[in-house]
């Protein structure tokens, strides 16, 4: 296949995340090879320290990928076989698939059309409703790096008895009301897959609390729930944040927030070339909230065409989440979710990350314009 002229100018994220890093990551791979120890040693201590006070909470805990600490963090406040956890039905599988694996049952909620996040009136409705019976906590995942609307979400939470927990996986860096995501809730869930966008170099995940109880309760649950070695006083599993990844995150926290900050310039470039009209909706910002910008996502009535359009002139852009969790067979339900099927239809996420050029969104949208004009 014979690249595109534009190819240049949109490196992919985790290669180009990996060479502005690389003297630093080399050395710090070489370090943790050094050290001799390779298993919850001083990265990890370290990055949990570190990425907790980025946060402004009291504890994180290290585990496997961003999927375990979904799992391990409703098992760790005893949600499970017997529980339901409502999640926004417009999200990335794995968070059905975390919730899936602590055996608690999943509850499908609509989102918001402008932010594309858990909508509070259609929580509330799913509590007062029979699915609602038995629900111990909601998880609120913050897509795209937009905060959702916490305060309301939290006055519905509080109304019915639930917990508020956050999925922030695609949101490192954003926030609400002045607060870091992961600080809002009783516990937040991170990933830091390669993509993310605070990223190591493979999987590697980690919950956020400020319940030193908790934190202490997952370090428990994440190494066969061992007190002392070789004697478990819970039922654990192995979900450890590797050595490598926990240098690697400890080598690229630091520059996370001139990261975003460079999301947002390049989010505002689009804004100011885009927002005159044209076939697309630009994305939404909530007062009082920071957008990560982990995706830029836009909406239009034409997605298909526009989808066509863009890959042929060498854009690389993609639909994010295609199949809504409650209509894919391993999460199947019979429910209605007006706001979500209508956003599936229509979202296409174009390119942004921290190392494109304002030539790079130049070339996305003179191809939207010449779109617009066909």
């Amino acid at each position: 296949m014979t690249a595109s002229p534009l190819s240049p100018l949109f490196p992919l994220f985790p290669h180009a995340d990996q060479r502005r890093h690389g003297v630093e990551l080399s050395n710090a791979v070489q370090r943790v090879i050094d050290s001799g120890r390779y298993i919850l040693g001083d990265e990890v201590a370290g990055f949990e320290s570190e990425f907790a006070a980025y946060l402004g909470v009291q504890q994180a805990v290290g585990l496997a990928s961003g999927t375990d600490a979904i799992e391990m963090m409703l098992r760790a406040l005893d949600i499970g076989p017997g529980s339901k956890v409502v999640i926004p039905a417009q999200a990335p599988s794995a968070v059905a698939a975390g919730v899936a694996r602590s055996g608690a049952g999943l509850v499908f909620a609509d989102i918001e059309a402008d932010t594309f996040t858990l909508c509070p009136e259609s929580l509330d409705a799913v509590l007062r409703s029979p699915a609602g019976r038995g629900v111990k906590a909601a998880l609120v995942v913050h897509l795209h790096g937009h905060p959702a609307d916490w305060q309301n979400l939290r006055h519905v939470a509080k109304e019915h008895g639930i917990l508020l927990l956050e999925d922030c996986s695609q949101a490192h860096g954003a926030t609400w009301q002045g607060r870091m995501v992961g600080a809002l809730g009783t516990a937040a869930a991170f990933s830091f897959y390669p993509t993310k966008n605070l990223a190591a170099l493979g999987d590697a995940g980690a919950v956020a609390t400020q319940d030193e109880m908790l934190a202490e309760r997952l370090r428990l649950m994440r190494q066969y729930g061992w007190k002392q070695r070789h004697i478990s006083v819970a039922a654990g599993v192995n979900s450890r944040l590797d050595e490598l990844q926990a240098a690697v995150l400890r080598v690229k926290l630091p520059a996370l927030t001139e990261s975003v900050q460079s999301r947002r310039r390049l989010a505002a470039q689009y804004e100011s070339r885009l927002g005159g009209g044209g076939h697309i909706a630009l994305p939404d910002v909530r007062d009082g909230c920071e957008h990560a910008y982990h995706q830029y996502v836009v909406r239009s009535g034409r997605r298909d065409e526009l989808l066509e359009h863009l890959q042929a002139a060498g854009i690389p852009v993609a639909v994010p989440n295609p199949v809504p969790l409650h209509r894919q067979p391993a999460f199947h339900a019979n429910v209605v979710l007006t706001e979500t099927e209508r956003a599936v239809a229509e979202v296409i996420a174009l390119p942004l990350h921290p190392h494109l050029t304002a030539a790079a969104v130049d070339a996305v949208c003179n191809a939207l314009e010449r779109f617009d004009h066909a």
